[in-house]
């Protein structure tokens, strides 16, 4: 059967939190690569990709940042984060794994990633978390792509895994940022906020997501919401 809905996850803040453990693995990358580490948290970073984050990293730490540096840099934090992830009690969020249950055997539905993070990142950290079962595909940050760059690609391979075009009210994209909700609408998808990360509601509402939420409905309830296409603000 053809999926008849695609969901397009982000990550840090959305399915999980490394309770900064991933801050960990940023400053031995900027020790490695400048010498230095910046004080990141001082930077704001929340719905950046990696190499956005990298970006500003080296700039923090007084260096040129060029494509290349940043790509040193986030070759070295990924030999780091599988360790410093065991450092903190991060998790899956509340509820995330409910509902990926729920809807891990829908013929219906298709879960897919949409990540600011690299594909070694992400794959780091839903090993870690318990969650690698419930993804097999994603569009993850390539060295020097913006976020509206990785959710077109997310589309592209949603539409391929369909063997059709996407529906684009069928077609959702879930995450914590303005920066999610931005990148849904450039691909025409439906968007799904939630307050589980460093944005609180009313910052989110103000970019008119399709769907705000406090935090992650019971199983049935998300499923109903989206599967049916009702906001139900």
């Amino acid at each position: 059967m053809t999926p008849a809905t695609v969901l397009l996850w982000d990550i840090d803040g959305t399915l999980l939190t490394t309770k900064r453990a991933g801050v960990f693995a940023l400053e031995e990358a900027a020790r490695d690569v400048c010498g230095v580490s910046p004080d990141f948290a001082t930077l704001k970073t929340a719905g950046l990709t990696d190499h956005e984050v990298a970006m500003v990293a080296l700039e923090a730490a007084g260096v040129e940042a060029t494509p290349e540096l940043a790509s040193r840099f986030l070759r070295s934090y990924e030999s780091y984060l599988p360790d410093r992830l065991g450092l903190r009690d991060g998790g899956a969020l509340p509820g995330v794994t409910e509902i990926l249950e729920h809807l891990k055997d829908r013929p219906d539905v298709l879960s897919l990633l949409l990540t600011g993070n690299t594909s070694a990142g992400a794959a780091a950290k839903l090993s870690h978390f318990g969650l690698s079962a419930y993804f097999t595909e994603g569009a993850f940050c390539m060295d020097g792509e913006n976020r509206a760059q990785i959710a077109r690609r997310a589309r592209a391979l949603a539409a391929d895994l369909a063997s059709e075009p996407i529906d684009p009210d069928r077609l959702y994209v879930i995450g914590d940022t303005p920066h999610d909700i931005r990148c849904g609408k450039e691909i025409g998808a439906r968007t799904v906020a939630v307050a589980s990360g460093a944005y609180d509601l009313p910052a989110l509402e103000a970019e008119h997501p399709w769907l705000a939420l406090e935090r992650l409905p019971p199983a049935e309830e998300f499923a109903a919401r989206l599967l049916d296409g009702i906001a139900d603000r």
